[in-house]
């Protein structure tokens, strides 16, 4: 059967006693990238994350900024690290459950940390987002009084600046924006 078949419908949560979560369609889950059904994490995808925001639903963080599962996930996965023995404890939640259908070794696309060369978790995080003219026209005039090497780079870092519509202050990376 089509994915259609299943919409408006929910199953339960594997996880978590109580939790129903709903069946919801997106564009970018397809036959040919998968199963066609996925779990949907709105905390750690923006794919996910725009799901959810489209049917108003929360966006739950389950794991903390250390990569360790929060008090939220249950006490079977708190304190556990989500990439090491939380991994294994929830393959171990869901035998128990007999909701586990099948088991084998996958080598997940995790984006990796240039310095540390280790698998980062994309999760949400609290930002400040504004969409003023006032913060554009601050951030070019700024960028007009810059010595930049070409020259000629300034006009399309003005470009840049100009398409954008969204502006984000963030504490994420101490080290610069690139």
């Amino acid at each position: 059967f089509s994915g259609a078949d299943l919409a408006d419908g929910s199953c339960a949560h594997p996880t978590i006693p109580g939790r129903v979560s709903p069946l919801l369609p997106a564009n970018h889950v397809t036959m040919t990238k998968g199963t066609g059904l996925v779990h949907t994490a709105p905390a750690h995808g923006m794919e996910d994350y725009s799901v959810a925001s489209h049917h108003q639903l929360p966006t739950d963080c389950l794991v903390d900024e250390s990569g360790y599962f929060t008090e939220a996930a249950g006490p079977e996965l708190k304190n556990k690290n989500v990439l090491e023995e939380g991994n294994e404890a929830v393959i171990k939640m869901l035998q128990a459950a007999g909701s586990l259908l099948k088991e084998e070794k996958y080598v997940h696309s995790y984006p990796y940390d240039w310095r540390t060369k280790k698998p980062m978790i994309i999760r949400a995080s609290k930002q400040w987002f504004v969409n003023t003219a006032d913060v554009k026209a601050a951030a070019q005039d700024a960028l007009k009084k810059v010595k930049v090497i070409p020259t000629s780079a300034v006009n399309r870092m003005l470009e840049m600046l100009d398409r954008r519509t969204f502006w984000c202050i963030s504490r994420q990376r101490c080290w610069g924006v690139p």
